[in-house]
């Protein structure tokens, strides 16, 4: 016996030298024991009072606020680029001097108390900022003279009637005016640095904890009870843009987005996404080329047709060259059809229609394909026209400017039982809308959150908890200028938010955070604690029940419409 315990020991002890062996010819090739004793050396000589914090248990990303704009001027590129650079400098100075002194002696797992320190510190700023300007403008009045007042110019005569013109409805009737836009809300230079030292934060007692960061997350949204199960937000994956910058004449689709079936797994849902996407790209690459003009083309008749061309966006997804509404959803319905698979069930599709791009303030209308205007009414029922036509599509996002707040609820009334209205860059910023408390200025479906500038977790938190209680739905997002953080998909599981929209398929940035998702997702299963995801249902409030909602005195949830029952009724009609 005593032999036999005695041979075990020495296996035991050999597989620890080779394991140990293993670990010291890893560190070497990374130069990890020369890199570890500078370090160590270097916090011995300032011997900082927070040594686990010059040590940097972790680190984070943020996204700047900036959108990346396709084709834009030299000249705005190099702007932005400046401003961004002020930002990350102002940022870098704020945790480096002031934030980091401030949170000394906190504990990381004290995120509400770590998210108020950063909010007063932030409001400090915001102060400091608004007396400057207050000053600065004093003092520019005080140096420009008073001008002499002006007689106010005549209105310029109407235009002169045609000769032979007969007056019509569209001379009686003059179009309203549209609302001109809102000014751009103002975002403090080194606002990130509070987003980005709140994450860190939480990231940091996720690591203390040995715990991964989206369970930190659901603990602090749950008030530290561990929920039973966690569910994977569904995936809104973009697959075409036919958007402002692309090269044909459809402007009205930033993003064509794919929706895959709640009862798939991301991974699941994926894979049939990259097969469709494979597909859209052998259709491309077969696209006919242009037919020779003739001479009636040369003389402004009908040409050819033009041949069909993609290159990769930002947005992780191919730019097209369409000229109408219908082709690419004609080309996906197309593609899914020869797979065997049916949309409407295995998938559904979402439009960001991203209408704030696409208002010509000169004409007042939305220009929804090059040379085709269409005012804010027209629009209404394009989109009513769209939906019924392709009842497959479960989401409109940002189909208006947020100032055409008469259309947003003329479209909600319209479509709001068969269709999610969401508000993204119509919507004012969290800390805006956590200040008004109220997230019902534009009637929608639901909103779209995105961890950027000064956003804490905390305010995530409490973000979500006021659209799950106003019977809306979130849909956690990706900022258009990404980083290959994928933190972000951490936060939208723990949130437990609705859907997840990371973009497209390609593109380094990207695909790392659909891993990310991936491998939560194999957790969660090896755990025993993965939820499922409900079907698509879209709970219709009238402008009762709405307000009802907002004030959180709706009884109980109205009948849930199914997305099934949509494309049912639309089949039968």
């Amino acid at each position: 016996m005593g032999e036999e315990g005695g041979g075990r020991s020495c296996g035991t002890t050999r597989d620890l030298q080779k394991l140990k062996q293993q670990a010291m010819e890893y560190y070497r090739e990374n130069d990890v024991p020369r890199r570890l004793e500078e370090l160590l050396n270097s916090t011995f000589y300032l011997q900082p009072a927070d040594v686990y914090g010059h040590l940097n248990i972790c680190s984070v990303v943020i996204s700047t606020h900036f959108e990346v704009h396709e084709n834009a001027l030299p000249e705005l590129v190099e702007a932005e680029e400046l401003e961004r650079s002020d930002a990350v400098s102002t940022a870098v100075q704020w945790v480096n001097e002031t934030i980091t002194e401030e949170l000394q002696g906190l504990a990381p797992s004290n995120q509400a108390e770590v998210d108020q320190v950063l909010r007063t510190f932030f409001e400090s700023k915001v102060q400091e900022d608004k007396e400057r300007k207050e000053l600065e403008k004093s003092l520019e009045d005080s140096t420009v003279p008073t001008p002499s007042p002006l007689t106010p110019p005549l209105p310029p005569p109407p235009p002169a009637k045609k000769k032979g013109q007969k007056q019509g409805r569209k001379d009686t009737l003059t179009e309203k005016p549209i609302v001109p836009p809102e000014p751009v809300e103002p975002i403090l230079c080194g606002s990130m640095a509070i987003g980005a030292v709140s994450l860190a934060v939480a990231k940091t007692s996720a690591v203390l904890g040995n715990n991964p960061l989206y369970l930190n997350i659901a603990l602090l949204k749950h008030h530290q009870d561990q929920p039973a199960k966690l569910t994977i937000p569904l995936l809104m994956v973009s697959l075409v843009s036919c958007g402002k910058s692309s090269p044909g004449k459809l402007n009205l689709m930033k993003e064509v987005i794919c929706i895959p079936h709640p009862g798939l797994t991301a991974k699941q849902g994926v894979d049939m996404l990259l097969e469709i996407q494979k597909h859209i790209n052998k259709t491309i690459e077969m696209s006919p080329p242009p037919k020779p003009e003739t001479k009636k083309g040369h003389n402004g008749g009908k040409r050819g047709q033009q041949q069909i061309t993609g290159k990769m966006s930002h947005l992780g997804c191919l730019t097209i060259n369409y000229d109408t509404i219908e082709q690419p959803l004609l080309l996906i319905q197309g593609i899914c059809a020869n797979l065997g698979l049916e949309m409407g069930t295995n998938l559904h599709l979402a439009i960001n229609c991203a209408a704030h791009e696409l208002m010509d303030y000169s004409k007042g209308k939305y220009e929804v394909m090059m040379g085709t205007y269409k005012n804010a009414a027209e629009m209404v029922d394009l989109y009513v026209e769209l939906i019924n036509k392709f009842p497959s599509i479960i989401a409109l996002i940002d189909p208006f400017r947020k100032e055409d707040s008469e259309q947003w609820d003329s479209t909600y009334n319209a479509l709001g039982s068969k269709c999610y209205i969401i508000a993204g860059t119509a919507s004012k910023s969290i800390s805006k809308l956590l200040e008004d408390g109220n997230i019902g200025i534009l009637r929608c479906s639901g909103l779209i959150v995105k961890h950027t500038n000064q956003t804490t977790m905390s305010d995530l938190v409490e973000m979500t908890n006021l659209i799950d209680s106003k019977k809306h739905i979130a849909v956690f997002g990706s900022a258009e200028g990404e980083s290959s953080d994928d933190s972000l998909v951490d936060l939208a599981v723990g949130l437990g938010v609705r859907f997840i929209k990371l973009g497209g398929l390609s593109r380094g940035e990207r695909v790392t955070k659909y891993n990310r998702l991936f491998t939560i997702e194999e957790e969660l299963v090896q755990n025993g604690t993965l939820g499922f995801s409900e079907e698509h249902t879209f709970f219709y409030l009238n402008e009762e029940a709405e307000k009802a909602a907002m004030a959180g005195e709706l009884p109980e949830p109205p009948e849930p419409i199914f997305a099934t029952e949509v494309v049912e009724q639309s089949a039968k009609t």
